[in-house]
């Protein structure tokens, strides 16, 4: 990998910020880096710049020839892809590109070279409500200019209806391009012994994984606790990763770890009797196919990319019946059979998705888009 540049006649340019502070531990972080990954494992040899903020240490990348491109903003949260669709497109024309893919919603505005966006999601406009505001006021300018990308990769066919639904873009440039794991999320042998000795983690005990936001309903997580524990008393449930500012200040019972590492994670998946995961509204639902990856039975709503993304492979409740999701989440704890029919179909299921496909269809559509004209 070369240092830091300023200038190149670089064919494409990749918003790798997302590499960079707190999104690097996040789905969004996991996505750049995987589909750099998944680049070298695709065969891909070229030459590809990354784009980072010069505020925060250089990222380190996956194999790759990759060239970064250092950028400065002086605004964070809110205001951010206010001044980013401002500034990008001078830094875009400064950098002279062919074609810039965007993983976020900070689009350049206009932007002078043909655009390629992965859309993760369009929650705050699919859910709505006042909690959802200052992200709709954030987003806003992003998803307005969707309609001027080349090409739109979408993480589901979900989020793909919401792109043509709520951005009002042509679906003729849609991609469905379905996010991966990486290859540490797998059965791990001595994963329970582990997870006791680090965690003293030693009933069985349900799983969830990631934020608490209202949207993720967590008081069904409680509720289902209370459905468990009926019937198995010493029933855990066990909350990994940053709650965040919208988390409720009381779980009752619920034991939370916060932060940890992928090998923990991974563990983690693998001795538990399920993964929880009462989301009203996902994009892709990455913690579900990781607990798959892991041979994790998988018990969630009914709804947005879940349904498709789980199949038949996992339990799939009504949207927003936490009691069930209590009573499926029990039967897989007291059914062994069923716990092993439900842990080998999520592991089938799992392997359908690859960063290496990903990066396939991702450089197809800069091939669609180099060999074409701007519209």
């Amino acid at each position: 990998m070369s240092g830091v540049k300023s200038n190149s006649d670089q064919r494409i340019l990749i918003d790798a910020r997302p590499l960079q502070g707190p999104s690097a531990r996040r789905g969004i972080g996991r996505y750049v880096r995987g589909l750099l990954e998944g680049f070298f494992t695709a065969g891909h040899r070229g030459q590809m710049g990354l784009l980072i903020d010069a505020a925060m240490p250089v990222p380190p990348v996956p194999p790759g020839d990759f060239v970064m491109f250092a950028v400065s903003r002086r605004y964070r949260g809110r205001l951010a892809g206010y001044e980013d669709s401002v500034r990008l497109a001078s830094d875009l024309a400064r950098i002279g590109p062919s074609l810039y893919h965007a993983t976020t919603l900070s689009l350049p505005a206009p932007s002078p070279i043909p655009l390629v966006v992965t859309v993760h999601d369009l929650i705050p406009w699919a859910v709505g409500g006042w909690g959802n505001l200052g992200e709709r006021l954030r987003y806003s300018p992003g998803r307005r200019r969707l309609r001027g990308a080349e090409r739109i990769l979408a993480v589901s066919q979900a989020t793909a209806s919401d792109v043509v639904r709520l951005a009002g873009v042509d679906p003729d440039r849609v991609d469905v391009i379905p996010e991966a794991v990486g290859e540490g999320f797998a059965p791990r042998p001595g994963a329970q012994e582990r997870v006791r000795a680090r965690f003293g983690l030693g009933s069985p005990y349900l799983l969830y994984v990631g934020a608490l936001d209202r949207r993720k309903d967590p008081a069904a997580l409680l509720r289902a606790l209370a459905v468990g524990r009926q019937a198995v008393p010493d029933l855990d449930l066990v909350l990994a990763g940053d709650p965040g500012p919208q988390a409720p200040r009381d779980l009752g019972a619920a034991r939370r770890l916060g932060y940890v590492d992928d090998s923990e994670l991974t563990d983690l998946y693998c001795a538990a009797t399920a993964l929880l995961f009462p989301s009203r509204y996902e994009g892709f639902g990455l913690p579900v196919l990781e607990a798959m990856a892991c041979g994790c039975p998988v018990v969630c709503y009914a709804n947005s990319s879940l349904s498709e993304l789980v199949g038949d492979a996992g339990v799939l409740v009504p949207d927003g019946d936490g009691e069930l999701l209590g009573r499926r989440a029990l039967e897989v704890a007291q059914d062994g059979d069923l716990a092993r029919r439900l842990s080998q179909a999520g592991l089938e299921r799992s392997r359908e998705y690859s960063w290496t496909r990903a990066a396939r269809g991702t450089l197809e559509a800069y091939r669609r888009v180099l060999q074409g004209s701007r519209p």
